[in-house]
């Protein structure tokens, strides 16, 4: 659950940065808001967290008190936010992901995290056909756009292995009920990327070999950055609440 919500939180810490900065008023309006559903799935998932795991953290504690190795989302989110492209790109690859995720623990037996999932899954499904139109209008766009598309593609795609690989957690998790092995959502995920790929008039790249870390604690360079933005003022002023 960990994992889920901070890769949640940190993406939409990212895509906040674009609220003011859109090319359009439009899609403005549409990342804020997108934006928000991630945190509030953050929110409701660490206030859970906050209640099995018995120590009484809140939301706040959890999102803003932690240091950087116990952060568990995956690299993929907190890769600097790039162009419109980029964006868009990893907000489709990251909906489709989160969608595969929700829907399975809709059927959790964890009854609080299947009721989280049953309105997640509303909005993740929303976030990947809003994600997915910007990606086939730009890769089947202009020379430019089509340049940007590729570009973010070959650079994202590197990040993709570490959404699927399966440790120790995810057997406990599948084992027990709660959720599923995340390995075996990457056939769905593939299969309905590629279709998109493929509508935008994009090849699926290649496997690479680099292997990020982030859901073990390794971050990359780019994550302590966005953590002191995050957290500066709750360290600042410690104890402060909305």
């Amino acid at each position: 659950m960990l994992r889920l919500a901070d890769t949640c939180l940190i993406l939409g810490q990212r895509l906040g940065e674009w609220c003011g900065h859109a090319p359009i008023l439009e899609e403005d309006i549409a990342l804020t808001n997108t934006a928000l559903d991630l945190i509030g799935q953050a929110r409701a998932l660490f206030a859970h967290i906050g209640q099995v795991s018995g120590t009484g953290h809140d939301e706040d504690q959890l999102a803003f008190l932690r240091e950087e190795r116990d952060y568990v989302n995956v690299t993929l989110v907190e890769l600097p936010r790039g162009d419109f492209a980029f964006t868009s790109l990893r907000n489709a690859m990251m909906s489709t992901f989160l969608k595969l995720v929700w829907e399975r623990l809709a059927s959790s037996g964890d009854g609080e995290l299947a009721a989280i999932a049953g309105k997640a899954v509303k909005e993740a499904r929303y976030h990947q056909r809003h994600a997915g139109d910007w990606v086939v209008r730009l890769g089947d766009g202009t020379a430019e756009s089509r340049q940007r598309m590729e570009s973010a593609l070959e650079e994202l795609w590197r990040y993709v292995p570490e959404l699927f690989e399966g440790d120790a957690i995810d057997v406990q998790a599948q084992q027990s009920g709660i959720g599923p092995d995340w390995s075996s959502l990457h056939a769905p995920w593939l299969a309905e990327m590629t279709q998109l790929l493929e509508e935008a008039t994009l090849a699926v790249p290649k496997d690479s070999a680099f292997r990020s870390s982030g859901k073990r604690g390794i971050h990359s360079e780019h994550m302590g950055y966005i953590l002191t933005e995050m957290q500066y003022l709750q360290r600042a002023y410690p104890g402060g609440v909305w």
